[in-house]
C-alpha cells in the first residue's frame, strides 16, 4: 500500500471540506440531527460533483476512482456532522437497484434476527422492524435471511404491510407480512471479499471515522482558547493526554479504513484473504473508536457540548445511531475472529484456498 497521498485524493477532500461547510445544519439539540436521504441538503453537493461516478468504472462512464474515493466521501459526511445519503446511492449503483433507494436491516446481519423471511408460495414475507436511512425514500433495500444466507431484497415502500415511522431518530421501518418474491432478490450478502457487503462495511466505517475525527477537531480548538486556572484546557495534562489518546486512536482506524479500501481497489491475488476480513474488522475498530472519541470528546467541552455554542451535540447524536446500524462491534469481533480461524485452520491443514 502505498501511503503517498493522491493528489487527486487531496483535491477531492478540499472540494467537498469546502462544499459541505456551506450546508446549512440543523442546531436544534433535540429531534434528528441530521435530514438524510433524496430531501439532504447533502444530495446537492454530491450532485454538483457528480460523486455518483466517483467509483463507477471507466468502462461504465464513470470515473474509476475505486472504493477509495467512496471512503472519502463518507468519511468527509461524517466530519460534517451531515447525512450519508451517499451509501445508499452507491449501493444501489452496485446491485442494480433504482437510485434514491434507502437501506435497512443492516444492523442484525452479523447474527440476524432484525427482518425475519418467512417462506410462503412463489417467496417470503417480512416481518420485524430495522432502522431506515430515509423516511421518505420510494423504495427500500432489505437486509435480510433467506434459507440462512443473508440476501438484500427490494421492497417499495408502498408496499403492503410497509409502514414507516419518521417521527423516531432513527427513523424505523415495519414489516407486517409484507410479501416478496425471488425476483425481489437483488443482491447476496455473502462475505465476498469485493463484493457489496463488504464495500458497504468500509464506506459505514468511514463514515463513522468521519464523525469521530469531526467531534475530535471541535474539542480541540475549544480547548485551545478555554482558560481554566490561568491556562489553556488543552495545556492541563488530564485534557492533553485524553486528546492525543483520540489522536492516535483516530489515525490508526484511518489507517485501518482505507487499507481495506486499498485491498479491495488492488488487483486480485494482492492480499485477498487480508481483504476478507479487512472490512469487517474497520468497521468494529470504527465503531469502537467513535465512541470512544466522541465519549471523551463531550468530557473534554463539558456543558456546552450539549448546547447549541459548538454543535458537538450533533456529532454525540449521530454516533449513537450509527455505530450499531451496520451490527454492533462486539458481533463484528466475533465474526472477523472466526474467519481468521477458519483461514488459520486451512492453512494448517493444506485445504486449498476458496475461490
Amino acid at each position: 500500500m502505498d501511503l503517498t497521498p493522491d493528489p487527486l485524493l487531496v483535491e477531492l477532500r478540499r472540494a467537498l471540506r469546502t462544499s459541505l461547510a456551506r450546508v446549512p445544519v440543523r442546531p436544534e439539540v433535540h429531534g434528528a440531527p441530521v435530514t438524510d436521504g433524496a430531501s439532504g441538503p447533502t444530495r446537492t453537493v454530491l450532485d454538483e460533483l457528480e460523486a455518483s461516478d466517483f467509483e463507477r468504472p471507466a468502462s461504465a462512464g464513470g470515473l474509476g476512482l475505486g472504493l477509495t474515493a467512496g471512503v472519502l466521501v463518507s468519511e468527509e459526511l461524517g466530519r460534517a456532522a451531515c447525512g450519508n445519503s451517499y451509501r445508499g446511492d452507491a449501493l444501489a449503483a452496485e446491485v442494480g437497484a433504482p437510485a434514491g433507494a434507502a437501506t435497512a436491516g443492516f444492523e442484525a446481519l452479523p447474527v440476524g434476527g432484525g427482518i425475519t423471511a418467512t417462506p410462503r408460495a412463489g417467496g417470503w414475507e417480512l416481518t420485524g422492524t430495522a432502522t431506515v436511512d430515509d423516511s421518505g425514500a420510494g423504495s427500500l433495500l432489505v437486509a435480510t435471511r433467506t434459507d440462512g444466507a443473508p440476501v438484500l431484497v427490494a421492497v417499495p415502500a408502498g408496499a403492503p404491510g410497509v409502514r414507516v415511522e419518521p417521527g423516531c431518530w432513527p427513523p424505523a421501518v415495519r414489516f407486517d407480512a409484507t410479501p416478496v418474491t425471488g425476483s425481489d432478490v437483488v443482491a447476496r450478502l455473502d462475505d465476498s471479499p469485493t463484493g457489496p457487503l463488504a464495500r458497504a462495511r468500509l464506506r459505514q466505517a468511514a463514515y463513522l471515522l468521519g464523525i469521530a475525527d469531526g467531534a475530535h477537531d471541535i474539542a480541540v480548538r475549544y480547548a485551545g482558547v478555554r482558560r481554566q486556572f490561568d491556562t489553556r484546557l488543552r495545556d492541563l495534562p488530564a485534557v492533553a493526554f485524553s486528546l492525543a489518546r483520540a489522536m492516535v486512536a483516530l489515525r490508526a482506524t484511518r489507517a485501518a479504513v482505507y487499507r481495506g479500501a486499498w485491498l479491495i481497489d488492488s488487483e486480485p491475488g494482492s492480499g485477498q484473504d487480508e481483504a476478507g476480513t479487512a472490512p469487517v474488522v474497520a468497521l468494529a475498530m470504527a465503531a469502537e473508536t467513535t465512541r470512544e472519541v466522541v465519549r471523551s470528546s463531550t468530557q473534554v467541552c463539558g456543558v456546552r457540548a450539549m448546547t447549541t455554542e459548538l454543535g458537538l451535540h450533533r456529532h454525540f447524536r449521530l454516533a449513537a445511531a450509527e455505530t450499531g446500524r451496520y451490527g454492533e462491534p462486539a458481533a463484528l469481533w466475533r465474526l472477523a475472529g472466526a474467519a481468521r480461524l477458519e483461514l488459520a485452520r486451512r492453512t494448517r491443514h493444506g485445504a486449498p484456498e476458496p475461490v
